[in-house]
């Protein structure tokens, strides 16, 4: 171990579109909310994370609050950097140190990424001090993150519902043979909810109050097992003006995604078709695995498993499923060279 090596930090990156965390000693160190605040005036970031969270939909012309992740992918260069920079700025390991460590990398991104998005995605990490990055495709982060073998001649089938995209991958031999990724996600249901509550209720919500709601009440079948109680939603209502409450139930939710879930479910309907046999037969005895955000929503993998006649399986803490297999993808990367993309 050299003088460099003892520079040199290691990390690594789940970038999403919603949510964005980071790993550092195997300790996830980062969870925050990918979203900016900026200063219009003098273009400085004013917050970033929970606190510009907390900012969103509530702003005066002078803040404007930006997600500079779309679909998964950057959408705004400059933000996206600044953003990142803050985020390893204050990992706490990283503050004490008097400059910033030359950094080793490991970054997530979407399998149907294209190569500029991914050039944006390893300049934006050079930019940060990352000597060297790494780049790994989502699903195969899932899959190491949920705990299956990738490099076993068997198939595997992994569902990740983010924020901004469903990647849809089979696994087998340390590489994908078939994925689909579709731009339905966490923020599409969230814009769901929100068409609903002003199309049935004339009642206007913001984007916020529709995250809530999906976690509170959100479902993708009518009849659950433990059905969660109905919910108090305020906002403005369409046809007075005036501030008002409703309530809304788990089932109206479950009406209000469905089309979304269709199309999901129908991508996935896809990627099997497309699978070959051998591998088809492997899935039918290990099943279909949810990780990401959106697979916590009530009764998707009982709807899943009855549309394809498969066992499916939620990751524990599919939340940071991602994260954790890019972590172990980190600290065992000379196993996992042949799947990182330099």
């Amino acid at each position: 171990m050299g003088f460099f090596d003892f520079m040199t930090e290691d990390i690594a990156i789940d970038l999403g579109t919603a949510n964005t965390l980071i790993i550092h000693n195997d300790k996830v160190v980062i969870d925050s909310p990918s979203i900016v605040a900026r200063d219009r005036i003098s273009g400085k970031i004013i917050a970033v994370g929970k606190e510009a969270n907390m900012m969103q939909g509530k702003t005066h012309e002078n803040i404007k609050t930006i997600r500079p992740l779309k679909d998964g992918v950057i959408a705004d260069f400059d933000a996206s950097e600044k953003m990142i920079n803050m985020f390893i700025k204050s990992i706490p390991a990283l503050k004490k140190r008097m400059f910033t460590p030359a950094l080793r990398m490991v970054v997530c991104i979407p399998s149907g990424i294209t190569e500029v998005e991914m050039r944006a995605v390893k300049e934006s990490c050079e930019r940060v001090n990352g000597k060297e990055v790494y780049l790994i495709h989502e699903p195969m982060a899932a899959a190491i993150g949920i705990g299956i073998d990738i490099m076993q001649p068997k198939g595997n089938m992994i569902v990740d519902i983010g924020g901004g995209t469903t990647e849809i991958a089979v696994i087998a031999l340390g590489g994908i043979v078939c994925d689909k990724s579709v731009k339905i996600a966490g923020d599409v249901f969230t814009n769901d909810i929100i068409y609903y509550m002003r199309t049935q209720h004339n009642l206007f919500v913001g984007e916020s109050t529709a995250e809530k709601i999906k976690i509170q009440i959100g479902a993708a079948l009518d009849d659950l097992e433990t059905a969660p109680e109905d919910m108090s939603v305020q906002g403005r209502d369409l046809l007075t003006g005036k501030p008002k409450q409703v309530e809304v139930s788990h089932r109206e939710i479950a009406k209000a995604l469905d089309k979304s879930i269709q199309r999901i479910e129908d991508a996935i309907m896809e990627t099997l078709s497309q699978t070959p046999p051998e591998l088809a037969a492997d899935i039918y005895n290990t099943g279909i695995y949810l990780a990401g955000g959106g697979s916590m929503l009530r009764g998707l993998d009982k709807r899943i498993s009855l549309k394809t006649d498969l066992p499916v399986y939620i990751a524990e803490d599919p939340l940071r499923a991602v994260v954790r297999g890019t972590g172990m993808a980190l600290k065992n990367i000379n196993r996992f060279k042949s799947i990182l993309i330099k």
